[in-house]
């Protein structure tokens, strides 16, 4: 039996041609290995072309949005220097009038008195635009000092009004709507005998 074996260990390599069986088994190894590393390779080189693709894709896109962020930041900024002219157009021309009356009251040959009441309705003139204008004083003298609309300047001792109330208005303040334009500049009653009480 052991020689049997034997037989058949050795005949079953006699069976197998040895140039047959190894140039076949080389020869089927390269060309299964080669058509799938050029598949791959292939697949590769189109998955690089589409990423390559779509970057010039994303590029452009960046570009044009950066492009047209652009463009309306500067239409952003002339539309609001429009505005601010427009604006500064229509203030003004509401006050050329009042430029023109006070040119001829510089030409006029009147009295003092004469100028002085002019004067006085170019005053009632400017305040009746700026009315318009929804620009209002800040209540002064009689009211009790406020530091968010008031500027003090000094202090005025008086026993005929309350401490702490303005007295005198030295530069009037104004406010647009309820934001202040300039706070009045004014003398606050110091009262002594109020203080000591």
């Amino acid at each position: 039996m052991a020689k049997q074996e034997t037989e058949l260990n050795v005949m079953e390599p006699l069976e197998i041609e040895p140039g047959a069986g190894e140039g076949s088994a080389e020869g089927d190894a390269p060309a299964a290995v080669e058509p799938a590393a050029s598949s791959e390779k292939a697949s590769a080189t189109a998955e690089l072309d589409q990423l390559k693709a779509e970057r010039e894709q994303l590029i452009d896109r960046l570009a044009r949005l950066q492009a047209e962020f652009d463009n309306a930041r500067k239409r952003a900024e002339r539309e609001r220097t429009e505005f601010r002219d427009y604006a500064t157009g229509n203030v003004v021309e509401q006050f050329l009038p009042v430029v023109d009356n006070f040119e001829l009251a510089l030409k006029s040959a009147g009295s003092a008195e004469q100028l002085r009441s002019g004067v006085a309705l170019i005053v009632k003139q400017m305040e009746e635009i700026l009315r318009q204008m929804q620009v209002v004083p800040v209540p002064a003298v009689g009211e009790v000092f406020d530091p968010r609309v008031h500027e003090a300047l000094g202090s005025v001792e008086r026993e005929d009004m309350p401490d702490q109330t303005v007295a005198e208005e030295i530069r009037r303040g104004y406010k647009l709507r309820e934001r202040l334009l300039r706070p009045a500049l004014v003398r606050v009653v110091n009262n002594p005998k109020q203080t000591s009480d």
